[in-house]
């Protein structure tokens, strides 16, 4: 019995030690997210028409001039106000290379607010993993925070990759200055392609590793544990990305300053990733088809997706 005792209370400990630090680490990391993006807007927020930024901002418009004015009163203010990349964070029409920058880290705050939070549970259980390590005396923190920089490290790469995609719109026209869709056209591909990707055998397959994680290096975790917590949050990014892209991607279709909906694709995220459920994933994928058929209705009747 002593010995059970004793056992139990190693496991516990190992259980609990350092992980309020790394729930402080991710947390800080978030708020730094949430941070850089209210500043933008906020900045934007008293000179710009924000019905410009997506479905929802216009409600941002009773802190500002453009209150209860008309569209076309508002879009001829607009154009008088302030010159586009005037602002904190926001990218000007030139697209130079701190324009590019700008949108970078952007999308890197994006990735901090959005992605990590929906991190904490796989984190947890990597954490709990390595307590379970009972010839270990090793505070497994310092591997936990390694592992969420690994899982940073790929989002920065999707980062990257939607920069180049946004920079591309943008030059062809598809992306207006204020970083939302210039087009029915973008909004409808952007909402089909998330909607049809639900249902693929890549979305059910990183959904589930997301639910119940399979560690790699765990087993093997003998060597540096700081590296070895680097590529197993590689390994657990790769299967958030491939869950997570498409339902992150939809930022193009509602506008990528767009704070109302960055806020509820995030909280969506989180939940499909902490909660196994074969039902809200697939209600997931019916809502932005059926969204983007109805978008596809409006183009036929108006014969214009411009």
């Amino acid at each position: 019995m002593p010995l059970t005792t004793a056992s139990n209370t190693q496991m516990e400990s190992g259980f609990t030690r350092g992980w309020p630090m790394v729930l402080l680490f991710i947390t800080l990391l978030t708020l730094s997210g949430w941070a850089y993006l209210v500043a933008m807007v906020a900045d934007m927020v008293p000179v710009m028409d924000m019905t410009e930024a997506g479905p929802g901002m216009g409600l941002l418009n009773q802190f500002n001039l453009f209150k209860g004015l008309s569209a076309d009163a508002r879009a001829a203010l607009a154009v008088l106000c302030l010159p586009a990349g005037a602002t904190f964070g926001m990218p000007g029409p030139a697209m130079a290379a701190t324009d590019v920058l700008k949108i970078f880290v952007m999308w890197a705050m994006m990735a901090f607010a959005m992605m990590l939070p929906s991190a904490i549970p796989m984190l947890r259980a990597y954490h709990l993993k390595l307590g379970q390590e009972t010839n270990s005396k090793i505070n497994p923190a310092s591997a936990v925070i390694s592992a969420s920089m690994g899982y940073v490290f790929v989002w920065l790469g999707y980062a990257a990759v939607a920069t180049s995609a946004q920079v591309l719109l943008f030059k062809i026209g598809a992306v207006s200055d204020m970083m939302a869709p210039a087009t029915l056209a973008l909004t409808t591909s952007v909402l089909f392609a998330a909607g049809l990707y639900q249902f693929t055998p890549a979305k059910k397959a990183c959904l589930a590793r997301c639910w119940y994680p399979r560690w790699v290096f765990a087993e093997t975790n003998t060597g540096n544990r700081v590296a070895t917590g680097m590529k197993e949050g590689v390994v657990q990014g790769w299967a958030c990305l491939g869950c997570c892209w498409a339902v992150m991607t939809v930022m193009f279709a509602v506008g990528l300053m767009n704070v109302i909906w960055i806020a509820l694709l995030g909280a969506v995220m989180a939940l499909e990733k902490t909660f196994p459920s074969r039902i809200f994933p697939n209600l997931l994928g019916v809502f932005f088809l059926m969204w983007a058929g109805f978008l596809t209705t409006l183009i036929l009747v108006d014969g214009n997706a411009f």
